[in-house]
């Protein structure tokens, strides 16, 4: 467990850093350096690439976790074929794109005619993240998912920050900086090969027999399977962006993704948290332990809304603050309600806790299919309906109710097949707080202006109160305990 705790403090971290590096990027230097219809190009040219790539990966980084187990003493023919299986997936996405081609391009033509001129980046981004997803998938499998998630989190902001810089200072057209952001995805590719090969868990083996009698069959069928499921997720997070560039136009793209890079940070723990419970969840499930995945899903469900209630009331109580920052705010600021609503749709992704996890390593797996197709399909109805009534805001209030349901459904069916559920009275304690929190830093600081003051007060003050809160309501008991006990240890090691 220390190796665990530790991989999840290092990915947090990375987590956490590269949230600073992307919130310079795009509230700061983005805004600064481009128009908002340059943005609108550049973000929606990523969201397009990383839409696809949970198609070309055909679900195979969740076979990974679930049937590494399986194959250990053959894990880099496991290895090898991941990737070869994974390269044919990309070159289907490839084909099926320059045959509906025309399509996509009508389907932009009209708002966001730019955006075509972009495709072939679309489609070197997809390669190289797809194959980064592969990659990062192995050495989840191996509990190395710390530096995996600082090249994810932090290299890759970094690399963008240094493209967007040079074109900024003139270094370079936006053509070329747009091709450059393919390049930032490989040199990312390059950095977790390299790793790899350091740890030694990079190695190409093609002796595909060696594998247990239809292990082939069952790991590509059970890999296409949980392929809906996570493209269900990628679906509800990037469909929203595409659809308002489509509907509105780049400029609206450009106030909406602000808005949502703003919300994203909220999910942060839940991120890093995932990545490491997923293999144990994985192996509970391998060696039948069910009483262990019962556990677990209560208690990531504790931890996990106690840190990220604290950033949601860290967020949208400054959200003043952090639209005063923005180059040319006025214009920004009217995505703020979509902040919001992002927001609660992480927060309802966080409040189920690892409920998609637990489907994906059961033998409820097939559910996933029900589950996605029905989501798949709500989220698109909805931003149909309520983008042309309500623009940026409608997509933001789409994604919220697509993320709320979804998890609502998948919480119902872990409750009827496996006896599960996540919620505590723990659970109601962290709402409360919450709720008594926001009104009570807004009454006390009502009068303060928007500025570098307020937010630090403001910040201060929720942290203050949150902490003393989590005691006063008595949240996470073992937890605190573990925690003080770790401090008495530290104190004595120093006197």
């Amino acid at each position: 467990m220390k190796k665990l705790a530790k991989q999840s403090l290092l990915t947090t971290i990375s987590s956490y850093l590269g949230v600073l590096i992307g919130y310079f990027n795009v509230l700061w230097l983005m805004p600064y350096a481009m128009d908002p219809e340059q943005i609108g190009i550049f973000r929606t040219i990523q969201d397009m690439a990383l839409l696809f790539v949970p198609f070309a990966q055909l679900g195979l980084g969740n076979g990974i976790t679930r049937f590494y187990p399986k194959v250990k003493s053959e894990q880099f023919s496991f290895f090898t074929l991941s990737l070869l299986l994974t390269l044919l997936g990309f070159i289907l996405v490839a084909i099926l794109f320059f045959v509906f081609k025309e399509t996509i391009i009508s389907a932009f033509a009209v708002n966001s005619p730019e955006v075509v001129d972009f495709f072939g980046v679309v489609l070197f981004i997809t390669l190289f993240s797809v194959l980064n997803t592969i990659l990062d998938s192995f050495c989840r499998s191996f509990i190395k998912v710390a530096v995996p998630a600082f090249f994810r989190e932090v290299i890759l902001r970094l690399l963008v920050s240094i493209l967007v810089g040079t074109y900024f200072l003139r270094f370079i057209t936006f053509d070329h900086m747009m091709w450059g952001l393919a390049l930032v995805y490989f040199i990312s590719l390059m950095g977790m090969i390299l790793y790899m090969v350091r740890i030694k868990v990079f190695k190409l083996k093609f002796k595909f027999k060696s594998f247990p009698a239809g292990f082939k069959t069952e790991f590509i069928k059970y890999s296409l399977i949980t392929l809906l499921g996570t493209t269900g997720a990628i679906l509800i997070m990037k469909i929203d962006s595409l659809m308002v560039s489509s509907m509105i136009g780049l400029d609206a793209n450009a106030i909406y993704t602000i808005a949502f890079s703003v919300a994203v940070v909220i999910e942060m723990p839940r991120r890093a948290i995932s990545q490491v419970v997923m293999p144990l969840v994985s192996e509970y499930f391998e060696k039948m332990e069910l009483d262990k995945v019962g556990k677990l899903y209560k208690d990531v469900a504790v931890h996990q809304l106690l840190l990220c209630t604290l950033i949601f009331l860290g967020v949208w109580a400054n959200i003043d603050n952090l639209y005063h920052f923005i180059p040319n705010n006025e214009l920004y600021r009217t995505g703020k309600w979509v902040v919001l609503w992002i927001g609660l749709g992480k927060l309802s992704d966080v409040l189920f806790s690892i409920n998609g996890e637990i489907i994906v390593f059961s033998r409820y797996y097939l559910f996933n299919i029900t589950a996605t197709l029905l989501m798949s399909i709500a989220v698109i109805v909805l931003n149909l309906f309520l983008i042309p009534i309500f623009g940026i805001e409608g997509a933001a209030v789409a994604s919220f109710l697509a993320m709320f349901f979804y998890n609502l459904i998948k919480f119902f069916y872990i409750k009827w097949r496996l006896g599960f559920q996540p919620f505590s009275l723990d659970i109601l304690k962290i709402v409360i707080l919450g709720i008594l929190i926001f009104f009570a830093q807004d009454w006390l600081l009502k009068e303060m202006e928007p500025g570098v003051g307020d937010l630090a007060l403001r910040s201060v003050l929720i942290v203050l109160l949150y902490l003393g809160g989590t005691f006063v309501f008595n949240i996470a008991e073992e937890t605190r305990a573990s925690f003080l006990t770790f401090l008495k240890k530290i104190k004595r090691s120093e006197s």
